[in-house]
């Protein structure tokens, strides 16, 4: 399935792999390092699509209308930076996403439309490796991973095949942020400087944060730090987990 390269972890082996789709729950979220490794994927020729499952409009200072459509925009720009083509935002209420069946749903549904051949998510702990998760992405991340068994299930959500035309689909791979990981995906330096790019092209959102640090510091020392326990100088960890043989 894949070499061991560091004292832990293994080389994410992308053979075979042809779509990969990204859920999150904000626009910029992705770009915490994920989209370092999105980068390196592109570049073999992978098709990656992101789901954001909120418009992130209650994340800045000011009134959730403006803020919006601006971190969409600005999402939009860091898709294109690290080659993603397909970006579908939902309108689930930023701040208080919960956990349940039309989130469920929503996320199968784009499972079953896009096809992809592996799913990266957050794991949905409380507790990561930078401390206490947000709700949104704690709820992200346990309605992704239901949603993928319900997408391969013709008995859950049954509507999606019998109005909308969405066979169940199968996910070979799902790939966990915040987690304690198995795998990675070694980072070159193309791959490094589009993701600082791609963070740093949440341009309005990022002057909010007045505390933030540059993604010029801040993206470096993330895929050194993972690099380090993957015995490479820079890398994305996940925990990856294997539904089903590939084809």
């Amino acid at each position: 399935m894949s070499d061991t390269t560091g004292p832990e972890l293994d080389r994410f082996d992308s053979t075979g792999i042809e779509r990969v789709l990204v859920v999150v729950a904000h626009p910029d979220d992705a770009e915490y390092g994920t989209s370092a490794a999105v980068a390196e994927w592109v570049a073999q020729g992978i098709d990656v699509a992101y789901l954001l499952l909120t418009a992130g409009e209650a994340g800045m200072q000011r009134a959730p209308e403006e803020a919006g459509p601006l971190r969409a925009e600005e999402q939009r720009r860091a898709c294109d930076i690290v080659g993603v083509e397909r970006l579908t935002i939902l309108d689930f209420p930023d701040g208080t996403l919960e956990v349940s069946l039309d989130l469920r749903r929503a996320i199968a549904r784009e499972i079953r439309a896009f096809l992809p051949d592996a799913v990266v998510c957050g794991s949905g702990a409380l507790m990561v490796p930078w401390g206490i998760d947000h709700a949104d992405h704690r709820a992200a991340g346990i309605a992704t991973i239901d949603a993928v068994r319900d997408a391969d299930n013709r008995w859950i959500f049954p509507e999606l095949l019998r109005d909308e035309d969405l066979a169940p689909w199968g996910t070979t791979w799902l790939l966990l942020t915040g987690s304690d990981p198995t795998h990675f995906v070694e980072i070159g330096e193309t791959g490094a400087e589009r993701a600082v790019a791609s963070l740093t092209a949440h341009e309005a959102y990022l002057a909010d944060l007045p505390w933030h640090p540059a993604p010029a510091d801040a993206i470096p020392e993330m895929l050194s730090a993972q690099g380090r326990v993957s015995g490479v100088p820079l890398a994305v960890t996940f925990a990856a987990h294997r539904l089903r043989d590939a084809g």
